[in-house]
């Protein structure tokens, strides 16, 4: 079983799918690995500690193409269709495809797939089931957006974040506003609370308290409905317009006494919420920073432009994209151990076995013998339910 891991070619991408350190454990699995020449150099990983820990380097991208039954990306083609579409063109029918596909942003990418006959694996739709948590690159990768967040909030701020007694007098701390208690949003209560920040944190999911204040924040308390807010997967789930406009209406004051905000509510496949209008952003200090997460899904603060930094009646908005590949060397080694759990759990007996009554591979399976098999995908593009192959099992 050869697995594949392509330089990525997304602008800007400095991940990379698999790491050294990982292959001997998929060794073990009957897995040998191939990598493009360069694919690890922009994360810190020279091509000599891949052959050092057994893997083979590929003479080209086409070669390695060829070669792999399987190829691992951090942004598999419906996440790069500019850049991927010549990848899409060397696929053979059959060949395995792992990675983060944006099926529901993007669903035409994944009938694409179907119709050059791969078998696609989207990570982003792993189940939140317990045995599925060391797959799960979602949450690994919001772990380091929301450091990163805070770090980049931090040094935009026109003040430091902790208590300071000095001789020149007492430095109050500064006050964090985090909007959304996922992942990501507790990683960023969680930095800013180590830079000494005095942290707030809202969630629409009640259940999301007791977490913010085991980390040592407020969680802040709005008189709204939730008893929707939280789908049956775990996730936030979209709220109706009035919702959003009295969730506004409510925090419009917090924002005006916050120092930095730090917007995570992103619902997958869809707009994110607008929780920060232009009139609270002209209601906050000059000096303020708001760190919009949400920005590749089209922000959470009504003034956001994705990849940029702007300014607005003194509050600085920042809306960067990729976030981990900021970070790419830890990102990666994170994503790695995701992938490589993921692999280990479709390995049997030395060959991939598609079984789809594992709810790992039947949620995260997009496409499979030319058809788009995945409900979710399937309603997106207006396909009728998919038939009885469904529950099939299958060993490549």
């Amino acid at each position: 079983m050869i697995v594949g891991v392509p330089r990525e070619s997304f602008p800007g991408e400095r991940r990379v799918a698999l790491v050294p350190s990982v292959i001997p454990g998929l060794a073990k699995s009957g897995i040998d690995v191939l990598v493009e020449r360069g694919a690890g150099e922009r994360a810190g990983f020279e091509d000599a500690e891949y052959e050092d820990q057994g893997a083979q380097l590929a003479a080209d991208r086409p070669a390695l193409l060829s070669a792999a039954h399987v190829v691992v990306q951090v942004r598999g083609y419906g996440a790069n269709r500019e850049s991927g579409g010549s990848d899409l063109e060397a696929i053979h029918p059959g060949q395995v495809l792992i990675g983060l596909h944006d099926p529901l942003g993007n669903p035409e990418a994944t009938r694409e797939l179907g119709e050059a006959q791969a078998t696609a694996f989207a990570l982003e739709l792993l189940p939140r089931i317990s045995r599925a948590q060391s797959m799960d690159v979602l949450s690994s990768m919001a772990t380091v957006a929301g450091y990163k967040a805070v770090l980049m909030t931090a040094n935009a701020l026109d003040k430091m974040a902790p208590l300071m007694m000095t001789a020149a007098g007492t430095v109050t701390p500064a006050r964090f506003l985090v909007v959304g208690a996922g992942v990501a949003g507790l990683q960023a209560i969680a930095t800013a609370r180590r830079l000494g920040a005095v942290v707030q944190a809202y969630d629409v999911r009640a259940a999301a308290k007791e977490q913010v204040e085991s980390l040592g924040a407020k969680f802040l308390e709005l008189e709204l409905e939730t008893e929707s807010a939280e789908a049956s997967s775990g996730y936030a789930q979209s709220m109706g317009e009035e919702f959003y406009r009295r969730q506004r209406e409510l925090m419009k004051s917090v924002l005006a006494e916050s120092h930095a905000v730090v917007t995570t509510a992103a619902v997958p496949g869809r707009k994110a919420p607008i929780l920060i209008t232009e009139e609270m952003v002209r209601g906050m200090r000059p000096g303020s920073v708001i760190f919009d997460l949400a920005a590749e899904g089209g922000g959470n603060c009504e003034l956001t432009r994705v990849g940029e930094t702007i300014e607005i009646d003194g509050v600085t908005i920042m809306g960067p994209v990729n976030l981990p590949a900021s970070i790419p060397n830890d990102a990666s080694q994170m994503y790695a151990r995701n992938v490589s759990a993921f692999l280990r759990n479709l390995v049997k007996d030395g060959a991939l076995e598609i079984d789809r009554e594992d709810p790992i591979i039947r949620d995260s399976l997009l496409t499979y013998r030319g058809e788009v098999v995945n409900a979710m995908v399937r309603e997106r593009l207006g396909l009728p339910a998919e038939g009885a192959a469904a529950s099939e099992r299958s060993t490549v």
